[in-house]
């Protein structure tokens, strides 16, 4: 039946590994390990935890970040924020633990010189908090929007609807299922139900429908964390029911293949690369600047993905994932369209 809830019995999800000293790193809480290939991924699962810290140390330098005094960069001091949007801000309240609520999060974003932020939880909506947030911060925009887990229903039409209609209008995402997505719990590790998008090839109907008020409220689509094979099933289908934006969540996060990130971008899909997959040590700027110089700058889209208790406030991973960029050799004309213009435009917002 469509939006219901599927899933094996038996066994867990896996683990989220416990942070050390000197940092703490919560990659693993937001995602699976991530890699460019499913067996390069199990690999790197394989690894032990205890030596996190050297290989994130080892990654970071390699990107030129110094990690050091809350995750300063060599730098940073030069970088301007001005303009940027951030489409992934996790924060609190949540039901895990997070280094900022809704408030100090808009005001460290206002006072870092930010456009934009869009919070993200992954049970709860979140337009009516990024209304409150805008009514106590001056001098940025606040968004929110809805994630289909089955905290709200799963893929519940209704939950869309409602968010859409919330007073305030911050309502802007609909982002299909995270934790609870099928390809997300298989990956992890099986066990708990999950929440499908297709059935025997096909959307289910409730995926239509959500399509729907996604077009009628133009609102974006966010996929979650479906697999790269749903996405792309997805895409036209949306697109036929009239659904405009549509961005990939951490397109590396769900292992794509190169050839799949450039069906996604041919599709007219923007797909995000994001600062707490490097800061976490589950890839490097390498892989990310491989991508750009593939397909293109305008196929991306540079998010935080922080806000988990014990890691750097949105504003200084954007700054260090900046300079991480620049070390790179990433232009300021390619840097400026991933972190400003294609992050806005996926918000409705006018080009900076």
């Amino acid at each position: 039946m469509a939006g219901m809830f599927a899933g094996r019995n038996g066994g867990r999800r896996a683990a989220v590994p416990r942070a050390r000293a000197p940092m703490i790193v919560h990659g693993p809480e937001e995602r699976p390990m991530m890699g460019t290939t499913r067996s390069a991924r199990a690999a790197r699962a394989g690894r032990s935890r205890r030596r996190l810290t050297t290989v994130l140390a080892g990654a970071m330098a390699a990107a030129g970040v110094v990690a050091a005094a809350g995750m300063a960069a060599a730098g940073q001091a030069e970088v301007s924020l001005s303009g940027v949007v951030d489409l992934h801000a996790h924060a609190g309240p949540d039901s895990r633990p997070r280094s900022v609520n809704d408030l100090e999060a808009a005001r460290l974003a206002q006072a870092a010189g930010m456009r934009a932020i869009l919070l993200k939880n992954h049970f709860t909506m979140t337009a009516d908090r990024a209304a409150i947030a805008m009514a106590e911060v001056d001098g940025i925009e606040i968004f929110g929007g809805v994630v289909l887990n089955r905290a709200v229903g799963g893929i519940n039409p209704e939950a869309v609807r409602q968010m859409a209609t919330f007073s305030g209008g911050r309502g802007k995402v609909v982002w299909l299922p995270t934790f609870d997505a099928e390809f997300y719990v298989t990956d992890a590790g099986g066990g708990t139900p999950f929440v499908s998008i297709l059935e025997n090839g096909d959307p289910v109907p409730a995926v239509l429908d959500v399509f729907d008020l996604i077009a009628e409220h133009d609102l974006t689509l966010a996929m979650g964390h479906s697999s790269p094979e749903e996405v792309l099933r997805l895409i036209p289908e949306a697109q036929d029911r009239g659904v405009e934006r549509i961005l990939m969540t951490h397109v590396f996060g769900q292992d794509a293949t190169m050839d799949q990130m450039r069906e996604m971008a041919d599709a007219g899909a923007i797909m995000e690369i994001d600062w707490l997959a490097v800061y976490s040590g589950d890839l490097s700027v390498a892989d990310y600047v491989a991508a750009i110089n593939e397909l293109g700058a305008s196929a991306f889209v540079m998010s935080s993905d922080l806000g988990q208790a014990g890691n750097p406030p949105h504003p200084d991973g954007l700054r260090a994932y900046i300079s991480a960029m620049r070390e790179a050799g990433v232009s300021s004309e390619a840097i400026d369209l991933m972190i400003r213009r294609n992050p806005a435009r996926l918000l409705g917002l006018d080009p900076w």
